[in-house]
């Protein structure tokens, strides 16, 4: 029998005094129409008729008493600025919370399995969002995903009160050194096992209009470039700090270097928004959005947990699904990302000397 499963979406719901409400289903039709310029399309998308199409969009533009579309004779059909600003704005609202929506909804999960099936293990897991880790829920077994930073990720691993936490390192052995430096005393205090899991990309986010006039994090510091950044306790924002300091770069001189957001993909749909000209995160979140992205930097996002426990009959179950084809194939079709011996269990000194020596390698063939 299948277990049900709770799932946990943001959704709007405009209303006017006079009890007139909007149709749900304009936001989808809203994205279909940005990504295909036709109705036709974008009501088939919607999963409506034509008509209802047109109905939905009629009574929206009487709602707001502006139109949302412009049409375009041979041209199809774009959505008017304040389509655009209604779309992006539902965007953004998935984006920010869709992280802690997701937590909550594995937190539910968790107990209506237990009151269903009664107490049973459960894989207990705390990672920085990412587009890999959201995979990892459909592995066997029960997984309990519970997004937050690394440093809380390896406080609650610390307490025991999670299985395994999620940490990022720069496949770059001097930054490697320098984020371990960073978090060395949640690292130094635990006897932890590394399991490698996928490499990831980060770079600058761009709209693709400034994509030639922003080549790199200098360009950030021009006063007309309005930036978006990480919220200040992500291993996302350490890894940027750093990479400002090689280029000598202070963060506050940076325009709008202390506006922040919490996902790499609500990073990416504030500057979709046209919020803002740059933001830094994984490639992923610009592909999504259908943004261009500058790469600076390359890392590993690893699964960490205290040696002693590996030989859980639950975290076996995850070691052996970090290798099912389907995942790595879910895995490959993501911007950015690649498989990185997923499922191998090592220790940072191991890691860290890895990429030591293929740095070393790389600099001799030159």
């Amino acid at each position: 029998m299948l277990s049900p499963r709770w799932n946990i979406t943001p959704a709007w719901r405009y209303s006017r005094d006079d009890g007139e409400r909007l149709d749900p289903v304009l936001f989808t039709l809203l994205a279909n129409l940005h990504d295909s310029g036709k109705l036709t399309q974008a009501a088939s998308g919607a999963k409506i008729s034509y008509r209802h199409a047109w109905n939905v969009l009629n009574r929206a533009e009487a709602f707001f008493g502006m139109s949302l579309v412009e049409m375009r004779r041979g041209h199809g059909t774009r959505l008017s600025p304040l389509g655009e600003t209604l779309l992006w704005s539902e965007q953004r609202v998935k984006a920010r919370l869709g992280p802690q929506l997701e937590s909550m909804a594995s937190e539910l999960n968790h107990q209506l399995q237990q009151q269903l099936a009664g107490s049973h293990p459960v894989l207990r897991l705390h990672a920085s969002h990412g587009y890999a880790v959201a995979l990892l829920p459909d592995c066997p077994g029960e997984l309990d995903l519970r997004y937050c930073n690394p440093l809380e990720a390896l406080n609650a691993l610390g307490r025991g009160e999670c299985d395994l936490a999620s940490f990022h390192l720069p496949v770059c052995p001097r930054l490697a050194e320098q984020v371990m430096t960073a978090y060395r005393t949640q690292l130094a205090s635990q006897d932890l096992a590394v399991i490698r899991f996928v490499t990831r990309r980060q770079g600058l986010i761009l709209r693709p209009a400034d994509e030639s006039r922003i080549r790199g994090l200098g360009d950030l510091l021009m006063p007309d470039v309005r930036f978006i950044n990480r919220d200040e306790h992500s291993g996302t924002r350490v890894l940027f700090n750093l990479l400002l300091a090689e280029e000598g770069i202070e963060e506050a001189a940076i325009p709008g270097a202390f506006h922040e957001e919490f996902t790499h993909t609500a990073v990416a749909a504030y500057v979709a928004a046209g919020m803002a000209d740059a933001g830094f995160g994984v490639e992923a979140a610009a592909a999504q959005f259908g943004l261009a992205f500058r790469p600076l930097s390359t890392e590993h996002y690893l699964l960490i947990g205290q040696a002693a426990s590996l030989e859980q009959e639950r975290v076996q179950h995850l070691l052996s699904h970090l290798t099912s084809p389907p995942l790595l194939e879910q895995i490959e079709g993501l911007a950015g990302y690649a498989a990185d011996r997923p499922g191998e269990v090592g220790t940072f000194e191991t890691l860290l000397a890895e990429d030591r020596r293929r740095e070393a390698e790389a600099s001799a063939s030159l």
